[in-house]
């Protein structure tokens, strides 16, 4: 008999083991999907702010209490093609004066000092060629904003295809957790199967960008 209870009391401790485990998994989900998002980048457009293989942290609710600020850098469907998340950082905001001169931007006709900010060196190209280097003034509309990547010449944004609604904003980029150095291409960690087990080797981890709040 005493044999039969101890089973039964390992059975429900076995059984309350499972099932806290479970309800805390089902936790840890919805609180990625309601609070915080992960985000891997893809593309230099934001460099040197963030790079290639960064992995970062999207706060989900930042902006359910509050608006977009200039400087911001948010995640957002691109307008273009919803199926399409970009990253970029807030230039203007709803009733912004914005203009571009030789790559300098002018917000309500104050020019910006954008520490972030990495162009090239060469001449900047007129407004009649293209709005990568220079456009007019116009005003951000309600409800609605202008992003820019920090790599300016090298960044597909708001110059070219115009602004974002709010709602199609997915929330702040918080801080970036981890963060992969891309192997050489004639590299064997560039190949399947050893690329996406780079993280094990310390090579092509880039520590000092762990844990690093993004600005």
């Amino acid at each position: 008999m005493e044999d039969a209870n101890e089973q039964v009391k390992t059975e429900k401790k076995k059984d309350g083991f499972f099932d806290s485990l479970v309800v805390a998994v089902v936790i840890a989900m919805i609180i990625k999907g309601l609070l915080l998002q992960t985000y891997t980048i893809p593309s230099e457009s934001m460099y040197d702010t963030l790079k290639v293989g960064d992995f970062l942290i999207l706060n989900r609710l930042a902006y359910k209490f509050s608006e977009p600020e200039r400087g911001d850098v948010v995640v957002f469907e691109y307008p273009l093609d919803p199926g399409k998340d970009f990253i970029k950082r807030v230039i203007g905001t709803p009733g912004d004066k914005i203009k571009l001169v030789d790559k300098v931007v002018y917000v309500n006709g104050e020019p910006q000092d954008e520490p972030y900010r990495k162009i090239n060196e060469q001449t900047p190209l007129p407004g009649a060629v293209t709005t990568k280097d220079n456009f007019e003034e116009f005003t951000v509309p309600e409800g609605k904003y202008f992003m820019m990547g920090d790599n300016r010449d090298n960044s597909y944004d708001s110059r070219f295809w115009g602004f974002v609604p709010e709602s199609k904003i997915k929330g702040k980029a918080l801080l970036i957790y981890w963060s992969l150095e891309t192997p050489k291409y004639n590299s064997a960690w560039a190949k399947f199967p050893l690329r996406p087990l780079r993280f094990l080797n310390p090579e092509y981890n880039r520590f000092e960008r762990f844990f690093q709040l993004i600005n």
